[in-house]
């Protein structure tokens, strides 16, 4: 009975951070790149001064972390003019002219369509993040940043006009007449329970799960917002209707809570796994929260729940946009008063969510005992030891293991292998025994007192385990 209270507190947990990482696009995003544009037109007026005293960093353009935000932005107003060319009304009536059983295939193919979109999307957006800000004196094998951009655009169209079929397949759904479809596809999501229950499913599959079902809640909870909104427009906005669509969208979201508990409920029985291990799935993501707010940590904490949860909300985030600007008609100067407002709102609400999840995360952290992770990071390969072995025995759980520098960031989490012996615990950094060449291992030692000490925490140094790329778990 254990197993929906703990797992609902794991989804609620991720539904939240899937938010942060949302609200992100629209709040602090367009605000960091307004300052990194300030940056590239003011710093060339600093350049007739002395460059003496100043870091290597300052002396750069642009850091690594802004250039990512430029082409963050400029993928997304790329993206959404390249929308305005898709017409929605059209593929709602071409979707609607469609027979219920080919309309119940397209849609089963739509989802399989947006877990492979979303396996690789992250892959792309990554490489041209690199590519744009790897060091110049490296030897550039690849195939330079123009190309990566243009994959990276055409990755976020295409995956927006995915989602977009999917909201207009769901829409017709809401308005057929005997509401036949819509049975059909909500009776799709009980094929999930016959395709995973009987299978072996270890504690790292299992999470991998648990972030597939987080991401695809919410991204149901984003595609219902978007067929309320078409079909208030439809309606003149008029709030009676709303009351009308109501019911199906407690049906869709009642039967999506109903399956996962369920799933998660056979899968843990069948496979002898306790309800403590969702606590562990919590704190290792409040982990990931945690280190990300680090001074020297290389990313924002959106890049992070992609690689988790498979989740990438620029295509969202397109939509979206496209969306509410088709359907909401902006005149007036009391209506632009009005956006302003709201987008003040969404800052704090953006604001609002981050600290409460910082917060809970430093809470899930120190009940978990993991906190001395965050204040010991993987030291760098030594000038006596091939940096080439180390990062061959772990990945990151972010794209960019190092910087400039060479220094590690606090972000990365290596893999803890399952079958390791007791005595690599004993270690005075608790991830010293991943990049430890196996000749060393002779030279590890540590008193009685302190194997005992470290031997009690093995079972939570397993979460390292399940920080291989987020939802590409081996």
């Amino acid at each position: 009975m254990r197993i929906p209270k703990e797992l609902e507190k794991l989804m609620f947990f991720g539904i939240f951070l899937c938010l942060d990482a949302f609200l992100y696009i629209f709040t602090l995003l367009p605000l960091r790149v307004f300052l990194a544009m300030f940056r590239f037109i003011t710093l060339p007026c600093y350049g007739l001064r002395s460059h003496r005293g100043l870091t290597e960093s300052d002396r750069r353009l642009l850091q690594p972390a802004q250039v990512c935000d430029i082409l963050k932005g400029v993928i997304l107003v790329i993206c959404y003019f390249m929308m305005h060319y898709v017409d929605y009304s059209m593929m709602y009536h071409l979707i609607r002219g469609q027979s219920v059983i080919k309309l119940y295939i397209i849609y089963n193919m739509l989802e399989v369509a947006d877990r492979l979109f979303s396996s690789f999307g992250q892959d792309i957006l990554d490489a041209l993040y690199w590519t744009a800000t790897e060091p110049k004196e490296r030897k550039r094998a690849h195939i330079g940043v123009i190309p990566h951009f243009f994959m990276a655009v055409l990755y976020v169209f295409l995956h927006a006009i995915l989602i977009m079929v999917q909201a207009t397949t769901l829409n017709v759904a809401f308005n057929s007449h005997n509401k036949s479809l819509l049975t059909i596809m909500m009776s799709n999501n009980f094929v999930e329970i016959k395709g995973s229950v009987f299978k072996k499913f270890e504690k790292n599959n299992l999470f991998q799960m648990s972030n597939s079902d987080i991401k695809e809640r919410f991204t149901n909870y984003v595609l219902l917002l978007i067929v309320c909104l078409r079909n208030m427009e439809q309606f003149s906005w008029n709030p009676d209707h709303l009351w009308v669509l109501f019911p199906d969208v407690c049906m869709v979201v009642a039967s999506e809570i109903a399956v996962d508990i369920v799933k998660h409920a056979f899968i843990t029985k069948f496979n002898d796994i306790t309800a403590d291990v969702y606590s562990e799935y919590r704190a290792s993501l409040a982990f990931d929260l945690v280190s990300s707010r680090q001074k020297n940590a290389y990313t924002d904490y959106s890049d992070s729940v992609s690689r988790r949860m498979g989740f990438i909300p620029l295509p969202l985030a397109v939509l979206l946009m496209r969306v509410v600007t088709s359907s909401i008609k902006v005149q007036g100067v009391l209506a632009y008063v009005c956006v302003v407002l709201f987008y003040c709102g969404l800052i704090s609400l953006k604001v609002l969510n981050s600290i409460v999840l910082l917060g809970k995360s430093c809470q899930y952290v120190k009940e978990a005992k993991m906190e001395e992770k965050l204040f010991n990071p993987v030291p760098s390969a030594s000038a006596g030891k091939p940096a080439g072995k180390p990062q061959s025995m772990f990945k990151s759980t972010h794209g960019f293991s190092t910087d400039e520098n060479g220094s590690t960031s606090v972000t990365n989490q290596p893999v803890h292998q399952k079958d390791s012996p007791p005595s690599l615990l004993v270690t005075s950094n608790s991830d010293q025994f991943l990049t430890t060449p196996d000749g060393e291992e002779k030279d590890i030692s540590q008193d009685s007192s302190e194997l005992k000490h470290r031997s009690s925490k093995k079972d939570l140094l397993e979460i390292d385990r399940f920080t291989i790329c987020g939802n590409r778990i081996d």
